[in-house]
């Protein structure tokens, strides 16, 4: 059902996205300590703020509740995919491509289980990333962590 939920709201919100000029990363619907949470992540070029977040999350309440998609009690959420948040979905990787990643491997490639790489591509599952002169596909799944890089 939370599959069900999370591709119809992302569905529901695309017009709404292209009108405040922000991408929808990902949609979650989970249940936690009994209450059930509609979590929206957006981003645009040089990131969202409160304001951005404000605005997306008061018109897709509107969407939300004209659908009756969700017929139980659920808290809306909306942020930004957050510095630490590991890219999971396909949509994300393909949003972020060109972006400069952190990378930590389960199994070391080239001798190197953590290397900051660029994000060169997204296809069949795996991420083209450059480092070091060197490209190499990942599978997700055998990352600890592939996330943005934000050098502070």
């Amino acid at each position: 059902m939370a599959n069900t939920i999370e591709t119809a709201v992302l569905e529901m919100t695309q017009a709404l996205s292209e009108q405040q000029g922000v991408y929808v990363v990902d949609v979650e619907y989970k249940k936690e300590n009994g209450d059930r949470f509609l979590r929206i992540y957006i981003d645009k070029p040089g990131g969202v703020g409160l304001q951005d977040c404000e605005a997306f999350s008061r018109a897709a309440e509107v969407l939300l509740d004209e659908a009756d998609l969700i017929s139980e009690a659920y808290c809306l959420e909306v942020s930004s995919p957050g510095a630490d948040r590991k890219l999971k979905t396909d949509r994300e990787f393909s949003y972020y491509i060109g972006r400069e990643v952190e990378v930590k491997l389960y199994k070391a490639i080239d001798g190197k289980k953590e290397f900051v790489a660029i994000l060169e591509d997204y296809r069949d599952k795996k991420a083209i990333l450059s480092f070091d002169g060197t490209t190499v596909e990942v599978s997700p799944k055998e990352a600890v962590y592939i996330r943005l890089n934000f050098v502070m």
